[in-house]
């Protein structure tokens, strides 16, 4: 009898602890973490290669088809045209057809398209390719971002999208070294390496696409993973956060579109991607022209060590602004050293690879630290279709940034002859986006209804 009584207290405990919210939500949070981040990593793994590699191909592609660096800089930024186009309409079908469909959809067509590219004979077809991979990109990344609210709280976002994001940095890990030795060695029935590099880095987008319509959940509801406690529990949470947005002034979609806090995101981004893509676009060149004779295979390997040291930092920082429930000054102060980084590189005549690269990493790093607290703010305020105009808003005249940046830099390098006056620019734009993070203030209930 001793023997009964002992077990049955610790049976009652283990349930009542197992049952307690705090229980729940842990549970819930790692199971959710566990199932959708990985898919979804891989999955904006693949968009970032197929969206980044033509900065890889023009090491060897600009010579082919006689590109000069201007017309190199409007054919990695035409992209962002496409993108800005179709972006808002993209994520509001996202948000009504469902993430699972409209995701694939997307994947499919531009691996297509990306392979497609591989076969252009000239300027003007890769300007019409790569404006048609942001047309069939357009509402990617902001989808990815909205579907993210559908299974997480606010506490939860920052360090979330942070870990999603990671995959910006671990495709350039990944991708640069690989690029590098496509362009050394792959030569196949005749096909120019920078070919092989657009055809084979394309391929993985239409498996991609495939493997989404089958494995990833729109919603919550149709989680398999998930117990109805936990689902019940999602709905909840997500429920009392969009009733308390409500509470502060529902925000419709067309009050979205205006709204002055989505126009100042707006602002902060562009000037942001402004730097960020001019990065992503010529550091393999920035970094050839200063190594000398090295190999593609080698640049490839320099061209990762800025995202190796920034993919750190930026879970670090998107992890503390979570904890801290603080997202201007996380994002404000890492861009601050970025733009100081740039601005030396630019004015610091230097041939050392060691230095250089040195200083790319902070600026990575920096960049990638804006992710996370960053893509908290909008959904502090939207929510639904309103969150899903906003959101793809800011991102598509933001990427704008993505246009403008890189053919910037063509464009100063060939009138200048060197690229030190394009990189002064370029930091100047990330203290522009820092200055404004910090002009930023929350939306008072007040203001939430009067926009």
């Amino acid at each position: 009898m001793s023997r009964t009584i002992t077990q049955a207290p610790q049976t009652a405990v283990t349930t009542t602890t197992a049952g307690t919210p705090a229980a729940i939500e842990a549970r819930t949070v790692r199971k959710v973490r566990a199932r959708i981040i990985p898919l979804v990593f891989i999955l904006f793994v693949i968009a970032v290669l197929d969206r980044n590699n033509i900065g890889f191909a023009a090491l060897t592609m600009n010579k082919e088809l006689a590109i000069s660096s201007e017309q190199f800089g409007f054919v990695a930024g035409i992209f962002f045209i496409g993108y800005f186009i179709f972006e808002i309409p993209s994520n509001l079908l996202l948000h009504r057809i469902g993430a699972r469909i409209w995701i694939a959809r997307i994947l499919i067509t531009w691996g297509i398209i990306t392979v497609l590219s591989g076969f252009a004979q000239s300027v003007h077809q890769l300007y019409a390719a790569r404006f048609l991979l942001g047309v069939a990109e357009a509402g990617y990344f902001p989808g990815i971002v909205l579907y993210l609210t559908y299974w997480f709280r606010q506490s939860h976002l920052a360090q979330t999208v942070a870990l999603f994001l990671t995959a910006n940095p671990v495709a350039n890990i990944i991708g640069a070294p690989f690029s590098g030795v496509i362009l050394d060695r792959i030569h196949w029935f005749g096909l120019s390496s920078w070919r092989w590099l657009l055809i084979l880095e394309g391929l993985p987008a239409i498996v991609g696409g495939a493997l989404t319509y089958f494995l990833l959940p729109s919603r919550p509801a149709e989680a398999s993973f998930l117990t109805d406690e936990e689902k019940g529990w999602i709905t909840t949470e997500l429920s009392r956060e969009e009733q308390a947005k409500v509470a502060s002034g529902r925000i419709t979609l067309g009050q979205a579109l205006i709204h002055r806090q989505v126009w100042h995101l707006t602002a902060i981004y562009f000037a942001a991607m402004f730097a960020n893509w001019s990065m992503v676009f010529w550091l393999p060149q920035l970094l050839k022209n200063i190594s000398g004779q090295f190999s593609n295979t080698t640049v490839g390997m320099l061209v990762t060590i800025p995202y190796l040291v920034g993919l750190p930092v930026m879970i670090l920082v998107g992890r503390s602004s979570d904890r801290r429930l603080e997202r201007r000054y996380h994002a404000a102060l890492p861009l601050a050293v970025g733009a100081a980084s740039l601005m030396l590189l630019g004015t610091t005549a230097s041939d050392s690879v060691l230095y250089s690269v040195a200083l790319w990493s902070l600026v990575a790093s920096a960049i990638f630290s804006l992710w996370g607290p960053f893509w908290s703010l909008p959904t502090e305020f939207l929510t639904g279709s309103s969150a899903a105009a906003g959101i793809a808003l800011i991102n598509c005249f933001g990427n704008i940034g993505g246009f403008v940046g890189p053919y910037a830099m063509g464009a100063i390098s060939k009138r200048t002859g060197s690229f030190h006056a394009a990189l002064v620019v370029t930091g100047i734009s990330l203290l522009i986006s820092a200055s404004l993070i910090l002009a930023l203030r929350k939306p008072s209930a007040g203001s939430l209804s009067r926009s």
